[in-house]
């Protein structure tokens, strides 16, 4: 088994160990009922390329991205049309459900209609950029520092430091220790934080072992990133030396 995939195994099982309470009422894990369309991910773009890379680190799935397609920020069209990972070959990839799933936010796989927005821009932007899969991968790749979906009773979604302190140190810790994996597990030359959560938490996990920088995250709860997030996201990679 490839170091990454390893990696990747068990930081899925070491979350899946853990519980949460109030107010997080539904957790979502994409490594473990998307598990057939990551391991593509994983395999077509994770391993066996040469030159070191920049890897993006968002902080954790969204709904209607990683949530539905097992990809970090997934949005269905995105990952179906230009990354190709709705299939293996010719034999389409299923996308399970979670143990428990709100009513309101039901996994649809492929078939899901509502796209993640965030996602919509970063690969959006990566096929502008590169225009062919493999030449974004050649350069960057592209992970979640938590692999986990946190819903509220209502269906809203809960970020990781929105849950209570002693939920974030058992988290955080195997976190950390996944991410830190996952570099060991292809060269990587820099770890970019897809906002200011992801940039703090490679900053405490790498301090001085790597280069740490930061782009504007995608989500539309951003208004710089709604002005034009591609555009200022480019010339961000372009000033640290990623492009």
């Amino acid at each position: 088994m490839h170091p990454l995939i390893a990696a990747t195994r068990s930081l899925s099982n070491a979350v899946d160990a853990l519980s949460f309470a109030d107010p997080v009422a539904y957790v979502y894990n994409p490594l473990d009922y998307a598990w057939p369309a990551h391991e593509q991910y994983l395999r077509r773009f994770g391993i066996d390329r040469d030159a070191p890379r920049s890897l993006l680190v968002g902080m954790n799935p969204g709904p209607f991205g990683m949530a539905q397609t097992g990809v970090p920020f997934g949005a269905v069209t995105a990952v179906r049309d230009w990354l190709g990972l709705d299939r293996n070959g010719q034999n389409p990839i299923e996308i399970g459900t979670p143990h428990a799933t709100h009513p309101k936010r039901p996994v649809l796989g492929f078939d899901s209609t509502r796209e993640e927005v965030s996602g919509r821009r970063l690969w959006g932007w990566a096929r502008d950029e590169f225009t062919e899969p493999d030449r974004f991968f050649d350069r960057f790749f592209v992970t979640n520092y938590c692999p986990l979906l946190f819903l509220h009773e209502t269906g809203r979604n809960l970020t990781p430091d929105k849950l209570s302190p002693d939920e974030r140190a058992s988290l955080f810790s195997i976190c950390d220790h996944g991410l830190e994996s996952i570099v060991n597990a292809i060269s990587v030359d820099r770890v970019i934080g897809v906002g200011t959560f992801a940039e703090k938490a490679a900053q405490r996990i790498f301090g001085d072992q790597l280069p740490i920088a930061r782009i504007l995250h995608p989500s539309p709860a951003s208004p710089a990133a709604n002005r034009g997030w591609a555009q200022v996201a480019r010339q961000q990679l372009v000033d640290i030396g990623a492009l």
